[in-house]
């Protein structure tokens, strides 16, 4: 019987560990606050060998407030890879413009610590929090000339050794088909026969492998800020091996984009940005030059060229922070030239298992002269943001953690129920063209473009899409509606 399902398996091309049937882990619900549940749920390591190794995933709700008329278990991944959906479902399961009262009225809202991730068989790189903290504040976020690189890529190299001397077997297990398969059994846990889901950001790249690996499961699936998914995997052609990956998926021109976006609105008449003044785009240039020829530091911190604009960029993700931004910049603008040095915290091991996930999941250029070439070359075709993006993930050129399982595609299996694509209009991180091709590359899909500024739902703030969603999310029946506006604007 096992060789007839593992044949069947291999004909539709699931992954041979796809077709166990394992059996769903029993939760036990405590009360852990503030009206959340929390649970710990018992998985295999292995899906290969599910009656050997058992690991623990980090469990959290907040129960539907009207269980009349309940319909299920709504599970949300909030992205990353690298994030904690205990603590993000703690501290946003209540926004309004994320999940609204009508919305929570009728799901159980269920996020979860992926493997690998926060309270989960967690993936460690270090010893203590400090010894994470100096390694890490001791890498800088890109290299910003040639003559930087070799020591940049001899810390990466330096960081894949540390991961692999102290997580060893589980980083070959950390792949987002085995959190698709863990995914799985948790909708068994919870008693759901199908599966509703909101993914967002890299949750719609685990959405999608879910999608297709379990394509009869489908209940709802809402794909918040996506993935063009064959990029993110294999790239198109031979780009896995050529290309890095942000680079093959172009999000320079996203961030290019919506940093023109900013400059824009901050430029309006009546706009509260304290950037504001005289030509925006040269203000800019000269504000880069300016901390390229000599840092400096103002009460936010200590600013050269990189870390301008790596704080832009992180920044750009998110709207209600615009303001804020442009306060800092024009400090930076207005400040004396310094050379006062100056740390960040760094507490949690999002960075290591954002690159324990990434790496198993996609295909990355082995060779370091293949991100010089590209450093070069992005950095002409979009200045600021081009050469930041190719270095992205440098990580992932040393890996050693392999994933036998992880999945490749095919991507346009025909699901259950059809699965609602969400983008903004102007996203630095999943960029419209991006999520367009990954929608484009699923067998039944529809499409809502939020005409805003920023990174998903969790930043753009739209009662309009929000209504849009949970619409879906209620009925599995896809809307009718393409568009939608945005409350409001960010410097308004």
């Amino acid at each position: 019987m096992k060789s007839l399902l593992l044949t069947a398996a291999l004909l539709i091309g699931l992954a041979p560990a796809a077709v166990a049937t394992e059996q769903a882990p029993v939760l036990s619900w405590q009360d852990c606050q503030d009206g959340f549940q929390c649970a710990t749920a018992k998985v295999p390591l292995d899906y290969d060998r599910p009656s050997g190794a058992k690991i623990d995933l980090a469990l959290i709700r907040l129960p539907a407030t009207d269980p009349a008329k309940r319909i299920g278990s709504l599970f949300v991944n909030f992205g990353g890879p690298g994030a904690s959906g205990v603590d993000r479902l703690r501290a946003r399961g209540k926004w309004e413009w994320l999940f609204s009262s009508e919305l929570r009225s009728r799901f159980d809202v269920v996020s979860w610590d992926p493997r690998g991730i926060g309270r989960s068989a967690t993936v460690r790189c270090f010893d203590s929090v400090e010894e994470q903290q100096q390694f890490l504040n001791s890498i800088p976020v890109y290299p910003d000339t040639a003559a930087e690189e070799p020591a940049f890529y001899d810390g990466y190299r330096e960081f894949v050794r540390r991961c692999e001397e102290k997580s060893g077997d589980l980083l070959d297990h950390v792949s987002s088909a085995n959190t698709a398969r863990d995914l799985d059994l948790l909708r068994k846990a919870v008693g759901d026969k199908k599966l509703t889901y909101h993914g967002i950001s890299y949750g719609t790249h685990l959405g999608a492998i879910y999608a297709n690996m379990f394509p009869d499961k489908v209940r709802a699936l809402a794909f918040d800020g996506s993935l063009d998914f064959i990029g993110n995997a294999t790239g198109h052609g031979d780009q896995g091996t050529t290309v890095p990956l942000d680079t093959r998926q172009d999000v320079p021109r996203g961030v290019a984009e919506t940093f023109d976006q900013f400059l824009k609105l901050c430029a309006a008449p009546g706009a509260n940005c304290a950037f504001a003044g005289g030509d925006l785009k040269q203000k800019w240039a000269d504000l880069v030059a300016r901390v390229t020829a000599s840092p400096v530091t103002t009460p936010d911190g200590r600013f050269d060229r990189v870390s301008l604009i790596s704080l832009v960029w992180d920044a750009l993700a998110q709207p209600d922070t615009w303001q804020d931004t442009a306060r800092v910049l024009q400090g930076v603008w207005e400040a004396p030239a310094s050379l006062t040095t100056a740390s960040a915290d760094y507490v949690t091991n999002r960075f290591e298992g954002f690159n324990a996930v990434q790496c198993s999941d996609s295909n990355f250029p082995r060779d370091p002269a293949v991100y010089s070439k590209y450093g070069r070359s992005e950095d002409q075709r979009v200045p600021y943001w081009g050469r930041a993006v190719v270095f992205d993930m440098m990580a992932c050129a040393f890996w050693q953690g392999r994933d036998d399982d992880r999945y490749t595609g095919p991507w346009n299996r025909w699901t259950s129920a059809p699965i609602l694509f969400i983008n903004s209009r102007f996203d630095p991180s999943t960029p419209l063209h991006g999520a367009r091709d990954g929608a484009a590359e699923m067998a039944r899909t529809g499409f809502l473009t939020v005409e805003g500024h920023g990174h998903t739902s969790m930043f753009v703030r739209s009662a309009c899409a929000e209504k849009v969603k949970r619409e879906y999310l209620f009925t599995g029946v896809l809307p009718v509606q393409k568009t939608c506006g945005v409350d409001k604007s960010p410097f308004a």
